[in-house]
């Protein structure tokens, strides 16, 4: 193979790295509005359609509590960012649920990857093969199962708080305090809700206040619907208010954060299935045609210009990909 043809498919490879990459550009330029509008809201820089120039004695008096709101917001920020740096082994099995020391963690992530590494060892391929296979057992696998489990125990979680925040609104309505009605989640609520709720009663019992065992709770399920409700709780001990009123509106909130969630779900899948569909189809071709002919398709394996060529294309593709998923990828 001359050197000219080298030149050729690098520079043909390098064009096409460009444009993937510009594509990439554009497709995540787009800035997230729904963050400028909340911190609008959290500025408490909204006005009444004209009325910048007149002064609202209710305004005036609310200017006090939304410095309140503000600083309480501000400080539950600065504690969750703190929180994210101290992100650990443990705090990632308890997020997922298993009730395993990381100490087991490691010793099955071990013998995972020593049995992944002998098994590709016995099949007759090379000692690279098991390496990176064991690597792969070893580090990977493991902890995508973390991380499966994670997921799911918080979509459980969001399928039933909900539900559990209507239970504190009717008991607050009826002269319950606070108290009583997370030791009602905590017995009656499905898991991981219950769970939850217990710990959270629990350290009420050992003197925990319930800011502090809400920061817990939303260190081990870090979504934004404990979030909303650490705030609401935080909120209404600084500042006061109709706590069964701000639960309801809550409640709604988060029904309908999931009904939007579900109807994004639904009209994503043409997409993923087209992607899905693309990303099969070049491998699934070459696999047909190396099974039909193998002679017509080894020279992608055997000669420079067909490894250069299996290499832009698995890039291109890899980009598109990419692309694709964060065009279909929504953060609301």
């Amino acid at each position: 193979m001359d050197q000219t043809t080298l030149i050729v498919a690098g520079v043909a490879l390098l064009v096409a790295v460009c444009i993937g990459a510009v594509g990439f550009v554009f497709a995540g330029a787009k800035e997230n509005k729904s963050n400028q509008r909340m911190a609008r809201v959290v500025r408490g820089k909204g006005h009444g359609a004209g009325g910048e120039g007149k002064e609202d004695p209710q305004t005036d008096n609310a200017g006090p509590r939304r410095k309140l709101v503000q600083e309480t917001l501000k400080e539950i920020e600065a504690k969750q960012k703190a929180e994210k740096e101290k992100l650990t082994i443990r705090l990632r099995l308890q997020r997922a649920g298993l009730e395993i020391a990381p100490r087991t963690f490691y010793i099955a992530s071990a013998m995972t990857g020593l049995v992944v590494a002998l098994m590709i060892a016995v099949s007759g391929l090379p000692v690279g093969a098991a390496a990176l296979g064991g690597f792969a057992g070893g580090f990977g696998v493991p902890r995508w199962f973390v991380n499966f489990k994670t997921k799911r125990r918080q979509a459980a979680f969001v399928e039933e708080f909900a539900n559990s925040l209507d239970v504190i609104v009717r008991g607050v309505k009826a002269g319950l305090p606070i108290n009583d009605c997370l030791k009602i989640i905590a017995n009656e609520s499905p898991e991981p809700v219950g769970s939850e709720f217990k710990d959270l009663v629990d350290g009420q019992a050992m003197g925990v206040t319930v800011e502090q065992g809400l920061q817990k709770v939303y260190e081990r399920i870090p979504l934004p619907e404990v979030n909303f409700f650490m705030i609401v709780l935080a909120i209404q001990a600084q500042a006061g208010g109709n706590l069964s009123e701000a639960l309801g509106n809550l409640a709604n909130v988060l029904r309908d954060r999931k009904k939007m969630r579900a109807k994004i779900q639904a009209m994503s899948q043409e997409a993923k299935a087209s992607a899905g569909i693309i990303g099969i189809l070049p491998p699934g071709v070459m696999g047909l045609i190396y099974l039909t002919t193998p002679e017509y398709i080894s020279i992608l394996f055997t000669t420079t210009a067909g490894n250069l060529i299996i290499v832009g294309g698995l890039m291109w593709m890899g980009m598109g990909m990419l692309v694709m998923r964060k065009m279909i990828n929504f953060n609301f």
